[in-house]
């Protein structure tokens, strides 16, 4: 996607990370996203269609935007975050247009996993 076709949209998600190397054995154990470092204290990672970072800082608060992560079958994924060390914190539940649940990686950064099925 070129510059012009970017414009208006969100291009780019960082998150506060008390240890980036944890984070990116998480991330890349669950959802399979791809690495690259800068330097000991950043991170930054593509899944495939966004691309974001993980830099290092000495605590996370929970709390302002929920980012939401698609995928077809909740149940493994729910199973993925546990094994990988994530928390489960709001099991799945219906909305209109499919049903998700809401987990806290390894730092307590609060993400949710959402599916149409």
């Amino acid at each position: 996607m070129s510059q012009e076709e970017q414009e208006r949209r969100i291009d780019y998600i960082e998150f506060p990370s008390t240890d980036p190397a944890q984070a990116k054995k998480f991330y890349s154990g669950v959802f399979g996203w791809v690495f690259t470092d800068y330097g000991p204290d950043y991170t930054s990672f593509s899944d495939g269609r966004l691309a974001g970072g993980f830099r290092t800082a000495k605590a996370t608060t929970q709390g302002g935007p929920l980012t939401v992560i698609y995928a077809k079958d909740l149940k493994e994924m729910a199973a993925k975050i546990s094994e990988c060390g994530g928390k489960i914190t709001k099991e799945p539940f219906d909305f209109p247009g499919g049903s998700r649940f809401h987990f806290t990686d390894p730092d307590g950064n609060e993400l949710a996993v959402w599916s149409d099925q």
